[in-house]
């Protein structure tokens, strides 16, 4: 397979340019690197004003076949998957290209065998065991659209999901040990499935020896399924365009969004900008931290690298269990020369002895990546020192759930790093800064700036709507700049044309990676009954980047200790979006600073938890100026 790699920082500029100026020739390149049913009758039609954007259109395929099929001939009997389980006593797995696309068209005729066809959402809830990845390619190789559920997430937040997208079937395990602690994925699952009319199907993955309570007639075991059927299922031939899968992203209203992902340009995408950004050779071990249910473990520790012919790390544990030097050790173990992790993990492994890395080799490490959120430079310093050992370029990747694949990145060893920035646009991505009045602001000779990052452009890899609700995607993504698409983001641009983010702008706040809507947490703690309103803001953290802030105000004959009210809205929190989105700090406040429109100031919130109280501008102008000293003088 011809390598889609660029050698040179002379060529990665010959490449951009390239890619600007001719997007449509630039792409098409690309994706001639593919196994395609049928070549495309057009590249690229778009108009962000609609929004709609279409790429390779007319082309049929089917992305397994570029994940395992193409590879049979030539790589086989390489490696596609490490499985490294949580409990290290346990015995790896190591799943060649060839056993790999055995067990996806067996289990893709399950899929079949179970009524589920081309169209249909299939739900899948499980822990990171190699069962996920069969699932999740199963639904592909079908063309069934999955929507993938992070294993940690509540019941309710579950039945959301799949109500959402009236997922037809629901995979799932028995139970799964995170650390020492068992959490039974099957009860949550049940809970769920109290609320969920369009379910018809439950498939039970069994992971440990427990009994599993099983509904009749609904739900069914893995294995008992995989005895019904044969091994040769044809891929079924995909449009271009045709949904891949939906995968839900928390937003700034209560409801989250179900972006929805489409085939062909996902996949050169992601494709593409694993191959470079990476730089994998072919007896390389790539390892990404991430679990699958998010974007990071879709685009890269699946489709990405599974089209790549690369060789894949999965690890189902935590990084602190049964000690913090658990990651190392596995580094050590596989000679894992690719690392890809988010700041939060550095963070919290920087804390504990450097004795728990230096009693592991990792000579075998050549390129480290950070994702999730921007990295610190403490952070940075110490990931380059104690890990990379000042040998391994650190490829600090921005990119979103939105976005499919990385957007902004170094290219190991190709161009230049710098620590926290995540340097230059990827070819294909067309970056630009916007002031507050809405005006590009043009990058001048040796001038540094700073604005809201926005893409004039589209790429591939963009999400094409999301799901059920194309005004929401338009009004979210495309309302903000005319004809362009808005991340969300705030970034400064140094004067060698560098990015660095600087965070959210909107009300998202991302905690340990991972992209939490202010809004559901409020409405979870809102449904408290001492409770009549709050407000959620992000606050920087040492070890999550960001952590979460509550401003609080109760009824005035509230019987509750406010200890007590703290624990009973954390446990509210949890069962109703996940133990992720708990709350770090309450303060209980007589009432929230207000415009004369009722709307809360939550850029003054933000600004007193971040301890930065000083600079609140002008208040004049609040409906009640006085809260704001009263909220001040009580901060946590």
């Amino acid at each position: 397979m011809k390598s889609l790699q660029i050698n040179t920082f002379k060529e990665y500029k010959e490449k951009y340019e390239q890619s600007v100026s001719d997007p449509e020739g630039f792409w098409s390149e690309v994706a001639e690197h593919f196994q395609w049913k049928k070549k495309w009758d057009k590249v690229l039609e778009w108009d962000f004003s609609k929004p709609e954007i279409k790429w390779f259109i007319g082309a049929k395929l089917n992305i397994t076949e570029n994940c395992l099929d193409r590879h049979l001939e030539t790589i086989g009997n390489k490696t596609a998957i490490i499985w490294e389980p949580n409990d290290p006593d346990e015995e790896s797995r190591y799943i060649t290209y060839r056993q790999l696309y055995v067990k996806v068209s067996r289990f893709a005729n399950v899929l079949k065998n179970n009524g589920i066809k081309k169209g249909d959402r299939v739900c899948l809830y499980m822990p990171m065991i190699p069962e996920l990845a069969i699932a999740m390619l199963a639904c592909a190789r079908i063309g069934a659209v999955h929507s993938i559920v992070f294993a940690g997430f509540s019941s309710s937040a579950l039945s959301s999901r799949i109500n959402d997208s009236q997922c037809k079937m629901l995979i799932t395990a028995n139970e799964v040990y995170r650390g020492t602690k068992p959490i039974n994925l099957k009860k949550v699952c049940d809970q769920a499935l109290e609320n969920t009319p369009s379910v018809e199907t439950v498939i039970v993955y069994r992971r440990t020896v427990e009994p599993t309570e099983m509904t009749p007639g609904r739900d069914k075991f893995w294995f008992d399924e995989l005895q019904k059927v044969d091994t040769p299922c044809e891929a079924e031939a995909m449009d271009a365009e045709d949904l891949l899968f939906i995968l839900y992203t928390s937003g700034s209203t209560g409801k989250p969004k179900g972006m929805v992902h489409t085939t062909g340009g996902y996949m050169v995408g992601s494709t593409y900008t694993f191959e470079n950004v990476f730089q994998c050779k072919k007896d390389d071990i790539y390892w990404c931290t991430a679990d699958i249910g998010w974007i990071t473990g879709h685009s890269y520790i699946i489709y990405g690298p599974l089209c790549a012919g690369a060789t894949t790390v999965m690890f189902e544990g935590v990084p602190s269990y049964p000690d913090y030097g658990r990651f190392w050790e596995i580094v050590d173990k596989l000679n894992v020369t690719h690392f890809y992790t988010a700041p939060t993990a550095i963070r919290a492994l920087a804390k504990h002895p450097l004795s728990l890395v230096e009693k592991h080799d990792l000579s075998s490490l050549k390129v480290l990546g950070s994702v999730g959120e921007p990295i610190n430079e403490e952070a940075w310093h110490w990931y380059n020192d104690n890990i990379g050992k000042s040998n391994c370029p650190i490829v600090d990747t921005w990119w979103q759930t939105e976005t499919g694949a990385m957007m902004i990145s170094p290219i190991a060893g190709i161009t230049p790093t710098r620590p926290t920035f995540a340097t230059l646009p990827l070819p294909g991505v067309q970056p630009v800064l916007m002031d507050e009045r809405g005006n590009e602001v043009v990058q001048k000779s040796m001038e540094a700036s700073e604005g809201r990052l926005a893409m004039k452009a589209p790429w591939p890899s963009i999400a094409r709507t999301i799901y059920g609700d194309h005004q929401r995607y338009k009004d979210t993504y495309f309302s903000a700049y005319k004809n362009m698409y808005f991340t969300g983001d705030g970034a400064y641009r140094d004067a060698s044309g560098n990015y660095r983010i600087t965070g959210r702008v909107d009300d998202v706040v991302i905690v340990s990676g991972h992209n939490l809507g202010t809004a559901p947490i409020e409405n979870a703690i809102d449904e408290h009954a001492d409770i009549v309103e709050c407000a959620v803001v992000g606050f920087p953290h040492d070890v999550k980047g960001n952590a979460l802030y509550a401003f609080v105000t109760k009824y005035d004959d509230c019987k509750t200790s406010d200890e007590d009210l703290k624990i009973e809205i954390n446990k509210l929190i949890a069962s109703t979006i996940g133990a992720i989105a708990k709350l770090d700090k309450v303060q209980f406040v007589s009432g929230l600073p207000k415009t004369r429109s009722g709307k809360i100031m939550r850029r003054i919130l933000r600004k007193i938890a971040s301890n930065e109280a000083d600079n609140l501008g002008d208040i004049s102008t609040l409906l009640n100026p006085d809260i704001v000293e009263e909220i001040k003088a009580g901060a946590l």
